[in-house]
């Protein structure tokens, strides 16, 4: 690793841990501004007993004092704070505990989108204009204009009540396959039509003819410089859209009941569980921010070529 690369790396690590104090600045302020709170929904609670719930968890303080507090617990302990809905348990455990099942979840469907569409889109740039090539074209159109919350509800409709053949509880035996379709088609579909998007500009590019002209195979101008030319964009999308996919889709984990980071996440935007929205949040922002440097990084690997500044 060379002296620019490395001050870029330092550069970007900066930056995200300033990304990921606004985040977590803009997320505190504004969600303790939104009229209510979180025992507000506990009808049968006192003014004495909402006082002393609030002085419990340090929400009689001053609101700059609670923002130092946290950020303080947060930078050098790592610690969330306790959930305010389920009694007994912080907030990390909580999120350790969803991750478990989004991470298992996210990682299969983002490889199998990476894979199934770089494979897709490469035969429909080698094909155009061909039956597959316009076949392939037509169906990651519905894919990518399909919402998926439509998807999720045909598929859950058409396997597991229809037809019966797949649990539709994504904790029963067997029960994420569904999810993992779900999640999957989305970005399968637009990384196909990325990849062959690339694929042809790479293939009209000056070196591929001058390539051919040498003598150089088919298979080694595919594969050799075509193919891996034209995965720079499919990188560039890949990276955020596994860290959303890992952290959980909100309505996919909420379809199929899946206890992952997504429905834990829903839950305390309903139940106004401040710690585990901050938590959550935090997270997601966080990987978010990984990813995009891991993606930049990843460039320098496919492209030598690519200098990062």
């Amino acid at each position: 690793m060379n002296s620019k690369t490395a001050f870029y790396i330092l550069k970007r690590l900066v930056l995200a841990l300033l990304t990921v104090w606004v985040v977590i600045t803009v997320t505190f302020f504004v969600m303790r501004a939104v009229p209510g709170g979180p025992f507000a929904s506990e009808k049968a609670l006192s003014e004495a007993a909402t006082a002393a719930l609030e002085a419990k968890y340090g929400m009689d303080k001053p609101l700059m004092e609670q923002y130092a507090t946290y950020l303080k617990d947060v930078v050098t302990k790592f610690d969330f704070g306790p959930s305010l809905t389920q009694r007994g348990r912080n907030v990390i455990d909580i999120i350790v505990d969803g991750m478990s099942v989004s991470i298992k979840l996210g990682l299969t469907a983002a490889f199998a989108a990476l894979i199934i569409g770089v494979v897709l889109g490469a035969l429909a740039a080698l094909r155009r204009n061909s039956i597959p090539d316009k076949i392939i074209m037509v169906i990651t159109t519905a894919f990518v204009s399909m919402p998926s919350f439509i998807m999720g509800s045909l598929l859950l409709v058409l396997f597991a009540i229809k037809l019966r053949i797949l649990p539709a509880n994504g904790v029963a035996q067997g029960g994420l396959i569904l999810p993992v379709v779900t999640l999957a088609l989305y970005p399968m579909a637009y990384i196909t039509r990325l990849t062959r998007s690339s694929m042809l500009d790479v293939l009209g590019q000056d070196y591929i003819r001058t390539a051919r002209a040498k003598g150089v195979s088919g298979k080694d101008i595919i594969f050799g410089h075509a193919l891996k030319n034209s995965l720079i964009p499919v990188i560039t999308y890949f990276g955020p859209m596994l860290a959303y996919i890992v952290t959980g889709s909100l309505v996919v984990e909420q379809i199929f009941a899946v206890p992952g980071i997504g429905r834990a996440f829903v839950n305390s935007i309903t139940g106004r569980d401040y710690p585990l929205i901050m938590g959550t949040t935090i997270v997601l922002a966080v990987l978010i921010v990984v990813m995009n440097l891991v993606s930049d990084i990843l460039y320098k690997v496919v492209d030598p070529r690519i200098t990062l500044e």
